[in-house]
């Protein structure tokens, strides 16, 4: 069975040297460094096992030394992700990137970093508000996954990060009822009151609602519905998902009224909630001008 277990292993021939009186088995292995370093053992299967495990000790040092820094890894994730996302998502990306992570870990190997290091960045995060956090974390996962997948890395150390951390937000409180009045009431015969009726009523989002267009209105419906299907970006427009939503008889109403008027498609494009009413695009639908007369 030992010669079997000989001839399995492949054990090779290795010479001998007398060292104060005691005969060795030796073989040299060429380290990471490119130097020559000498094995011993008393026999030839201490000696293999003792190769075996110096020849890994090698070759994991030659793999961490090639793997690129984290800064590297990082700028090259942020140009693959400047395939598929907006370019306003990627600004945000590279902002929280170059910040967060590579400022905290750039210098490091991607290979050598654990998951202590990787909390260690985050603290000066956790100081931010949860959403920032929360979002940093995810970066940082989806960085170190995709690190893996293309074997730049032998082990995420983002398995058991958690996102949880950061300062929470203060609950934001809804208008009531009299609020709700009094705004539309002050906006009545301004340009933006259907897109704050929109808001107000269906809960779309502002950029949902900026690409609105007549044929996603249904005014003759027993119950007066819109759907959502786009999503307007200042760099290009996007579809969304199919999303019916009710409209009430004070919203319904007025977008009949304007119908009735414009049945021709028109487009909103000037409406800024940091700079207020800007320039109007007449040539799209729905919410251009917000003809109110």
């Amino acid at each position: 069975m030992t010669e079997l277990a000989k001839r399995k292993r492949a054990i090779p021939q290795y010479g001998t040297v007398v060292l104060n009186g005691i005969e060795y088995y030796r073989t040299r292995v060429e380290d990471s460094d490119g130097n020559r370093v000498a094995l011993y053992a008393k026999t030839p299967e201490k000696l293999y096992d003792k190769e075996l495990e110096a020849l890994e000790q090698i070759d994991s040092t030659t793999f961490r030394r090639r793997s690129p820094t984290v800064a590297e890894y990082c700028e090259k994730w942020l140009l693959m992700q400047s395939v598929h996302v907006r370019a306003t998502t990627l600004t945000d990306y590279t902002s929280k990137v170059r910040r967060h992570i590579i400022g905290g870990l750039g210098d490091k190997r991607m290979a050598d970093v654990s998951l202590d290091d990787i909390q260690l960045a985050l603290v000066p995060v956790s100081k931010k508000s949860a959403s920032v956090y929360k979002s940093v974390v995810i970066l940082c996962k989806s960085i170190f996954r995709a690190a893996k997948e293309s074997h730049v890395i032998d082990e995420d150390p983002t398995i058991y990060l958690d996102a949880k951390g950061g300062v929470p937000q203060e609950e934001r409180q809804a208008l009531t009822d009299e609020q709700v009045e009094r705004l539309l009431d002050t906006i009545r015969d301004l340009p933006p009151y259907v897109f704050v009726m929109i808001g107000l009523y269906a809960g779309l989002r502002r950029e949902e609602i900026l690409a609105l267009q007549w044929d996603s209105v249904y005014l003759d419906a027993e119950a007066p519905y819109l759907t959502v299907r786009r999503a307007w970006h200042t760099e290009h427009n996007s579809t969304a998902s199919r999303l019916p939503v009710a409209l009430r008889s004070s919203a319904s109403a007025k977008l009949y009224q304007k119908w009735s008027k414009t049945p021709e498609l028109c487009g909103f494009r000037g409406f800024s909630f940091s700079k207020g009413l800007t320039q109007f695009d007449t040539t799209k639908p729905l919410l251009t001008r917000f003809s109110m007369g």
